[in-house]
């Protein structure tokens, strides 16, 4: 545990007590502080409210979600206990659940996958744009009974509405955003359109991001590499400061949609696309030409690499209500058509191209003898392939195919949850290679109590399996993004996760908490080990298996300290740490150094105002050969101003971030030591709702 550990327990320990000591606190108050528990969580098939799941699940929406927005996925959701940033420069950042990330972090889009490939390398962007989300839910421990083995570390599911799932309400209904950002001098536009005309209701939206070369506070490079350059007789004005080289990205999308609604039926579609460009900061993707020095002689210049990245999608959902046993019957098709092209300098290194095809079926059956639950089909096929210089993953063709049943039920005040998923997967490889077929079985227990009207328990035991992916069975070649030349096994055996979780959640008059503990036990967990040998001037490192074991904690609390003339004052204070190891001795890579960060937020008429930190600990507990990192602290602020116009509610706002300009860098991140995070950043704007 963190030092910091046992003042974050003490606060998270006396809040309770100072909101039960307070009976004053009027209702409404309570309410808002529990405005979550109403909010659906639509990634689960019995769609419950958030404060009646057994499941650790977190909810990000509203004028939470607003603040937190950012130009990736990882980083809008990086101040959610348990959840990191993978941080690949401006233009990549995957989400990490709890140390475990890539393909063992299911990423969706509205309850389907992305279906992008940005499992197969840490340098491929997500294609889901935040700006455009209702709500993100964020899984937390295995979710592989919802959504496969591909989701045995968590699931982030970004809701979007581009399909019509409920009636606008009225004629029209829509959002906008404008903003500019310091740190890139980015600019960012969005819009959102909902309509019901007749039975039918129509969506449109798009959106476009520009940006420069981020600016940071001091080099690129980490002080370590600094001294060597200099040692090697670079001077310190040639090393790249004060921006970060090739980080500038451009980005656009949309979508239309529209759904039908009858009386007890419906069916909806959209067509959308998304379409980037962005660089990868130099050090981190080194391909090397010969160039001359001014000497005359000969060295080696490395090549500027971006990626052209588009996605075109197809998505139908529909549903039927009351089907004889059955309550409801709802299925979704994406249809995805994926290409991203690597240009090294002018040429073009390697094109990878996927396309994707999801197919899902969720039946919700009446209630039985007390038991609510819901039952389904999912199907997936893969259709992968890579040609060029870092086509280290032959082509492929995925499919899997999956079975799932979860069950619920209450006895007084004792819920009860049960599931069971299977899946079996199949790998087929271009060439004389073998293919791979593999079932994966995922069990799961777990139980809610409600000991007070105050306070509730939850336990949750799984039993998941994941299958191994094409990249870790059939790597062969230099993976310039992991700086490694990648050998897969396509001998490698199913990973089989037993994981437990304890958590207390309380909520009392103004004061809400909770704080949980888990440890997942992984048998032949696949992992990329370094051999100690190198190729094509490459260390290589080779996808092997071993027991490791993942032990955890998260804790957050939120009370609203005061409301009087002064306005309604309210404190968030948060903190997590995650250990992972070998079973045979040994720290894994690349996990996050335990955290403590805290949020005061202020409310008054028109006005909001919040103001934060989060302090990152240092991280030098880790694997063989893995470089520490030093811990950093980073503050940020937001004022926004409120006025209705009509029917439409208009928001002006200023947000900061790193306040400090102090320099961090991301020790779950490959780029650790070439690509520090961004300097301080003010960002500036205007939103409408109407």
């Amino acid at each position: 545990m963190p030092r910091h550990a046992p003042l974050t327990a003490a606060i998270l320990l006396a809040l309770p007590l100072f909101a039960q000591a307070d009976e004053r606190a009027d209702r409404h108050q309570h309410e808002d502080a529990r405005v979550l528990d109403a909010v659906e969580v639509t990634a689960s098939p019995l769609r419950n409210a958030i404060d009646d799941l057994t499941r650790p699940v977190d909810v990000l929406r509203g004028e939470e979600l607003d603040a937190r927005k950012a130009g990736n996925l990882g980083e809008t959701l990086e101040r959610q206990t348990g959840v990191q940033s993978s941080f690949f420069g401006a233009g990549v950042g995957r989400p990490i659940i709890r140390g475990q990330d890539g393909a063992r972090v299911q990423v969706l889009s509205s309850g389907t996958g992305s279906l992008d490939v940005s499992t197969v390398s840490v340098d491929h962007a997500v294609t889901i744009e935040p700006f455009l989300a209702e709500q993100i839910e964020v899984l937390k421990g295995p979710a592989t009974l919802l959504y496969g083995s591909g989701a045995i570390g968590g699931a982030v599911n970004v809701v979007d509405g581009r399909v019509p799932t409920r009636r606008v309400g009225r004629d029209v209904a829509g959002r906008a955003e404008v903003r500019h950002g310091s740190a890139a001098d980015e600019n960012t536009a969005m819009f959102r359109l909902d309509a019901d005309a007749g039975p039918w209701t129509f969506h449109a939206d798009g959106f476009r991001r520009e940006a420069s070369d981020v600016r940071i506070p001091g080099f690129a490079y980490s002080p370590e590499l600094v001294a060597e350059e200099i040692e090697e007789g670079v001077s310190p004005d040639e090393l790249a400061q004060g921006r970060l080289p090739n980080s500038s990205l451009s980005t656009l999308g949309g979508a239309v949609g529209a759904t039908w609604f009858g009386e007890r039926s419906w069916l909806g579609a959209s067509v959308s696309t998304y379409r980037t460009d962005y660089g990868i900061p130099p050090g981190a993707h080194a391909h090397e030409e010969e160039g001359e020095d001014h000497g005359g002689g000969e060295e080696e210049e490395e090549e500027v690499v971006r990626l052209d990245m588009l996605q075109d999608r197809l998505d139908v959902r529909g549903g039927i209500r009351g089907i004889g046993p059955l309550q409801e019957l709802n299925y979704r098709v994406t249809r995805s058509q994926y290409e991203h092209t690597e240009f090294e300098g002018e040429e073009v290194g390697t094109v990878f191209e996927n396309r994707g095809t999801e197919a899902r079926l969720e039946a919700v059956q009446n209630e039985i003898n007390g038991w609510r639950g819901a039952f389904g089909l999912q199907y997936g096929d893969r259709d992968f392939s890579a040609i060029g210089d870092e086509a280290f993953v032959p082509p492929s063709v995925s499919r899997d195919l999956g079975v799932f049943v979860v069950q619920e039920r209450d006895f007084g005040d004792v819920k009860l949850e049960l599931g069971a998923r299977h899946d079996r997967v199949s790998i087929d490889p271009a060439g004389d290679l073998p293919t791979v077929d593999q079932n994966a079985t995922s069990l799961a227990v777990g139980a809610l109590w409600r000991f007070s009207e105050n306070m509730h328990l939850s336990a949750n035991l799984d039993r998941a399996q994941r299958a191994p992916s094409a990249e870790e069975l059939f790597s062969d070649g230099p993976h310039i993004a992991t700086q490694s030349y990648e050998i897969g096994d396509a001998g490698l055996d199913t990973e089989t996760a037993l994981s437990g979780e304890l958590g207390l959640h309380v909520h009392a008059g103004r004061f809400e908490g909770k704080v949980s503990v888990y440890q997942s036990r992984f048998d032949d967990f696949i992992y990329l080990a370094d051999t100690g040998l190198e190729l094509d001037e490459l260390p290589v490192r080779a996808w092997v298996q071993g027991d490791a074991t993942f032990t955890g904690w998260e804790a957050e609390g939120q009370v609203d300290l005061v409301e009087n003339a002064t306005g309604l004052w309210t404190l968030r204070v948060f903190a997590d740490a995650v250990d992972a190891e070998l079973d045979a001795g040994g720290k894994l890579p690349r996990i996050a150094p335990s955290r403590v960060g805290t949020d005061l937020s202020w409310t008054r008429g028109n006005w909001r105002a919040r103001v934060g930190a989060i302090r990152v600990a240092d991280q030098d507990d880790v694997a063989a050969l893995e470089s520490a990192t030093d811990g950093y602290t980073l503050f940020d602020a937001g004022l926004t101003y409120h006025w209705d116009v009509g029917g439409a509610g208009w928001e002006a706002f200023v947000e900061g971030r790193n306040l400090g300009d102090e320099e961090a860098r991301a020790h779950t991140s490959y780029l650790k030591d070439v690509a520090p995070l961004a300097g301080r950043n003010i960002a500036v704007g205007v939103r409408v709702d109407f």
